[in-house]
């Protein structure tokens, strides 16, 4: 009977331990959910961007992905203060591919703008904030400050995702979990 009871509590462990490991996965996010966002926005949603992140949660190591002609445009990390500017001067990086992807190292907001002084004056630029490490991701759903009006870019709110990704993960863990307790037996 005791065996029994201490192979139960392996087995738990073991699933607990999976689906824990499940949501620490990272995440490709196709900027703008769609393959053509990365362009000027229509006058009638001109922070179609920024709207974007501000429903999405991002983590570090997650990586964010634009598709986009590189013969027209381009993808230019910035500061703060460049963003506001429009300013591809001095760059934090510059991508010229036609799928750019840009791994997110750090915590805090990440400031991207068009290569395109005219399209960046126009909308076309993005305001990603990564959550710190201590903002893991989880099942549940965290409350959150209502967006601040579309005058203040500089500071978008971050809302919560479903969690589907990481619940999908999760049933993988689960499986490689009782896998693991049956070799235990």
């Amino acid at each position: 009977m005791a065996l029994l009871s201490s192979k139960i509590w392996s087995i738990s462990l073991v699933l607990a331990i999976a689906s824990l490991l499940s949501f620490t996965e990272a995440r490709d996010h196709l900027v703008g959910s769609k393959p053509d966002a990365w362009q000027i926005p229509s006058s009638s949603d001109s922070d179609f961007l920024n709207k974007w992140a501000q429903s999405n949660r991002f983590h570090i190591a997650d990586n964010l992905v634009w598709k986009y002609d590189n013969k027209k445009d381009s993808v230019v990390e910035v500061t703060r203060e460049a963003y506001i500017a429009c300013n591809t001067t001095n760059p934090i990086a510059e991508h010229k591919s036609d799928e750019t992807k840009v791994l997110l190292t750090k915590a805090g907001p990440h400031y991207f703008i068009s290569g395109v002084k005219d399209s960046c004056e126009k909308g076309e630029k993005l305001i990603v904030v990564v959550m710190s490490p201590r903002g893991r991701r989880s099942g549940t759903v965290s409350p959150v400050i209502a967006p601040a009006p579309a005058t203040v870019v500089e500071t978008p709110a971050v809302s919560p995702t479903s969690g589907v990704d990481g619940i999908k993960g999760g049933l993988v863990m689960v499986v490689v979990g009782i896998l693991a307790a049956f070799v235990l037996l």
